[in-house]
């Protein structure tokens, strides 16, 4: 049974993931974390399912990369949303703990780009961004990447699904010099192959269960139902199956508010999710 120490890791590191209550690597953390450790110059690409450990696999070699003494980014990680931005980037401070002086920063839109200028004055080390917004700091030339030596896409195939094929051309016309590309996506879509081919420089190739569906056993079901009697319907789905827990997805932040607010009334326990925060 393989464990983190047998991969290749330092103290600081093989310290904090017990605190973090991981305690065994996935799949793509097992094949991945040594050939990133052994070969940090070299382009990658990781074909695994979301759910599947990626963050670690990149973000712990990412760490051992990083030179905390050297005031410079030299790491950028490139999420397609902020949400996803927000996760990697709290993973990596996590893992990051014993690494005295190392500093993570994460950028995105739908939120004040002042305080994110004000934050990147200190020049973290690794940089989170989502695309858009890391452009926008770019143009205002409040982030430098010319001493960028890691460039991550994570979820490259939801990136490329939600248009940021020129923005990902625009950004690394911004890195100079030689640097590591390393690509992190679900699928190996048409599209990921000609960002490996422009990009990339023989990749090492780790490929985990991508043909498998996470969750087969699912069975769908749906009511066909006038709009004013959805609410009605949903009580009483959920008063049938109190031990359920479940997602309702809705089109707008404000359908969102109101359908939570109106179930709330009829005494459920319901909340909501939305891009306010």
């Amino acid at each position: 049974m393989t464990k983190f120490s047998d991969l290749g890791l330092s103290a600081p590191l093989l310290k904090v993931l017990p605190e973090l209550n991981i305690e065994q690597p996935t799949k793509i953390q097992q094949q991945a974390i040594p050939i990133l450790l052994q070969e940090k110059s070299r382009d990658f690409l990781g074909l695994a399912q979301t759910g599947t450990g990626k963050t670690a696999a990149f973000g712990l070699p990412l760490l051992e990369a990083v030179d905390a003494d050297l005031k410079q980014t030299q790491a950028l990680v490139l999420a397609p949303t902020r949400e996803l931005g927000q996760q990697i980037a709290q993973q990596i401070q996590a893992f990051s703990k014993y690494m005295k002086g190392l500093r993570v920063q994460v950028v995105y839109g739908g939120a004040s780009i002042v305080p994110q200028m004000k934050a990147l004055k200190n020049t973290p080390h690794i940089i989170i961004a989502t695309p858009g917004r890391l452009l926008d700091l770019i143009k205002r030339k409040s982030i430098d990447l010319s001493g960028i030596e890691h460039v991550v896409f994570d979820e490259a195939d939801e990136m490329l699904n939600m248009g940021f094929r020129d923005d990902i051309d625009d950004i690394l016309s911004y890195t100079e010099g030689e640097k590591s590309t390393w690509l992190f996506s679900a699928t190996m879509a048409p599209e990921i192959k000609t960002i490996v081919k422009k990009y990339m420089n023989n990749p090492a190739e780790v490929k985990i269960d991508t043909s498998n569906v996470v969750n087969q056993n699912i069975e769908h079901k749906y009511f066909i139902a006038k709009s004013r009697d959805k609410v009605e319907i949903m009580k009483r789905i959920i008063e049938l199956e109190p031990d359920m827990r479940g997602i309702v997805f809705c089109r707008t932040k404000r359908e969102t508010q109101e359908l939570a607010q109106q179930l709330q009334n009829k005494g459920l326990p319901v909340d909501a999710i939305h891009g306010d925060l």
